[in-house]
């Protein structure tokens, strides 16, 4: 490094992670519950070997997760927390999709979550030297179709049957009936249903 960036760094604040406050969030449930669906999640989720969509519905909804009729899981699904989850019915979850739900994630009925997509609905406070985490939910509401590849953010809403293109990135609201692309994920042109 040279002499310059030093004394750029001498004089600028950085993050510091010993301070960070690991109890400024509560998940919601004990640590033995918290961990008892972490070997769950593993074994039956996450594992590829499991591509029985009934047997994760009925282990969701024993942890606390609302989900309707119709919906199928596919293998290498991980979910961070079901308490905190709400699923519609007829809604479809592909292979390798992370609901990473420190907040609350809500999937209208008929949503298509894709391969490899993420919703994340957690962050971190890059001004702040303690890096806190900032928390937000998702909502996809009724027909969205989430590409594959894709991510959602927090405090996002996408509207009635809206789409986003595989590959893009969602960091803001979703309008009804439009298709989204890019990083970050713009308007493109408008959804028609025949």
């Amino acid at each position: 490094m040279n002499v310059y960036l030093y004394a750029l760094m001498a004089e600028k604040k950085r993050t510091s992670l010993v301070n960070y406050n690991k109890n400024q969030y509560f998940p919601g449930k004990s640590s033995f519950v918290r961990g008892f669906w972490y070997f769950t999640n593993v074994l039956f989720f996450i594992n590829p070997l499991n591509p029985f969509s009934r047997l994760k519905i009925l282990i969701l909804r024993f942890f606390g997760a609302k989900v309707g009729k119709g919906v199928v899981i596919k293998p290498s699904v991980n979910i961070k927390y079901p308490w905190k989850l709400e699923i519609g019915n007829y809604v479809w979850i592909g292979e390798k999709v992370w609901i990473d739900n420190l907040a609350e994630v809500i999937i209208g009925d008929n949503c298509c979550i894709s391969q490899n997509a993420l919703l994340l609905t957690g962050n971190h406070n890059y001004k702040k030297s303690s890096f806190d985490l900032i928390t937000g939910s998702i909502q996809l509401q009724e027909g969205v179709w989430i590409g594959a590849r894709s991510v959602v953010s927090g405090n996002t809403i996408c509207s009635s049957h809206s789409v986003l293109s595989g590959g893009s990135f969602l960091s803001s609201n979703m309008d009804a009936y439009y298709i989204y692309k890019g990083n970050p994920a713009i308007k493109i042109k408008e959804r028609i249903i025949e």
